[in-house]
């Protein structure tokens, strides 16, 4: 699984006009399912945000996890993360299959939730309109193939 973390202090997606999810400071999460992820890989990846240490300490240095100041997850799917870029136009074949990818991002937001964590979500495969006031900017890739 790969995933793209924003720390924020501020995130929302809107769908069709209504907010589906909000939260303050914490962690926008822009995840995608790769073809191949099991809950193994949405395990891991979900430890490694949680811990993630990129929030400021008392000296000003990132040393403080998401668990650490009781922030939350705005965990959005987007499959574009999948993206192959040889030539102009991206293909996304090496992206999890829908049904799975839905699944698997289920999954992921329920085991950061797991962790102590408040989880909002987008809504899977919908045109989702996504708002964030990035801290720092501070944001982060991690793919689950490089553990």
């Amino acid at each position: 699984m790969r995933a793209l973390v924003q720390r924020v202090s501020s995130a929302s997606v809107t769908v069709d006009g209504a907010v589906a999810g909000e939260i303050g400071p914490g962690f926008l999460v822009l995840v995608c399912a790769m073809q191949g992820d099991t809950e193994k890989e949405a395990d891991w990846l979900a430890r490694k945000v949680v811990n993630l240490r990129i929030f400021r300490d008392d000296e000003g240095r990132m040393n403080r996890s998401l668990i650490d100041t009781g922030g939350a997850a705005l965990v959005v799917s987007q499959f574009t993360l999948a993206a192959e870029t040889k030539g102009n136009r991206p293909g996304f074949s090496t992206a999890a299959a829908p049904a799975e990818g839905e699944r698997l991002y289920g999954y992921f937001s329920a085991a950061v939730a797991g962790h102590g964590v408040t989880v909002a979500n987008g809504i899977f495969g919908a045109d989702m309109k996504v708002a964030l006031v990035n801290d720092g900017p501070v944001t982060i890739w991690l793919d689950s193939a490089a553990k």
